[in-house]
């Protein structure tokens, strides 16, 4: 299996369609994988957040892939049951594709008071709902909006390490394949935590993304940052 990870699109609609357009030239993938912040905060005029996720949604729809998503901090709350409507939310829930089971949850604490600032104990007990759903599955991956603490994938330019406790305690814990990030735009990139390989695949309209390649037969894992070439 070969997963697609797209991050942080921020209502960029126009970027998005000329890269997603360069990313069919590009690359081969079989799953997406978008981690949350569909949008922005301030739509453009007669738009609501929830109209530019469901414009992105169908625009991602068109590669005929299977999609996995959770919201992220920025997102409006009413794109949780939307991305629940159309299949495609881990975000305390799982979802096992091939013999590859997928769980997460999404949002992120700041110091911004921003859309969905989930709790720690919001965020332990979404992650251990969503893992019950897909722990049986031969491979896992993890998805989450904000990154493990004190990982390459989590340090801003201040230097600080911004990440969260509760997902690399529990990565530590149950040691997915994969766990798949976003939200700290500076900080793209992989890294690992024991046998975790951890990617953050950057901004999608910066022309970055991740490719996560899954050798389901010998469960080996490859990751790579993709540069879209636009």
């Amino acid at each position: 299996m070969k997963i697609l990870a797209i991050a942080d699109i921020h209502g960029d609609v126009e970027n998005l369609f000329t890269i997603l357009d360069k990313i069919r030239e590009q690359t081969e993938f079989d799953v997406i994988v978008c981690p949350g912040d569909w949008t922005e905060i301030n739509p453009p005029k007669g738009f609501t957040q929830l109209d530019i996720a469901m414009l992105i949604l169908e625009e991602l729809k068109r590669f005929g892939k299977p999609i996995i998503a959770t919201p992220g901090n920025v997102d409006t709350k009413d794109i949780i049951p939307y991305l629940e409507e159309e299949g495609v939310s881990v975000h305390g829930r799982g979802i096992v594709i091939e013999n590859v089971g997928f769980y997460g949850y999404g949002g992120a604490k700041t110091p911004f008071n921003t859309n969905i600032e989930p709790t720690d104990e919001e965020l332990r007990l979404g992650l251990e709902k969503s893992y019950k759903e897909v722990k049986n599955a031969k491979l896992r991956v993890q998805v989450t909006h904000m990154p493990p603490y004190m990982t390459k994938i989590d340090l801003i330019s201040s230097g600080m390490h911004v990440g969260s406790k509760i997902i690399r305690d529990f990565i530590e814990k149950n040691q997915p394949h994969v766990a798949i990030s976003a939200h700290v735009h500076e900080a793209y990139g992989i890294d690992r935590i024991d046998n975790t390989y951890l990617i953050n695949p950057g901004r999608l309209p910066e022309g970055r993304a991740g490719i996560i390649t899954i050798d389901e037969e010998n469960k080996k894992v490859g990751v790579d940052i993709l540069k879209i070439l636009v």
